[in-house]
């Protein structure tokens, strides 16, 4: 995974472990792991896509493919 993605197996894990710990309805915690995913991919993540990604995964409006959600 790590030649793959050049992020570290232990950065991995810990946000698995932070999505699998914590409440994913919380706002706080999507955002936080909003954050962390804009900073392992190096991509930045607009206030106004982050504020649409929450509110899709608070009301289970998720899509299968994310690609197609904005």
């Amino acid at each position: 995974i790590e030649q793959k993605t050049n992020i570290n197996k232990e950065t991995i894990v810990n946000l698995a472990n932070k999505i699998q710990k914590n409440n994913m309805k919380d706002e706080n915690t999507i955002r936080e792991v909003i954050q962390d995913l804009s900073k392992l991919t190096g991509k930045d993540v607009s206030k106004e896509k982050e504020n649409k990604i929450i509110e899709a995964i608070i009301n289970d409006k998720v899509p299968n493919n994310i690609d197609k959600m904005f």
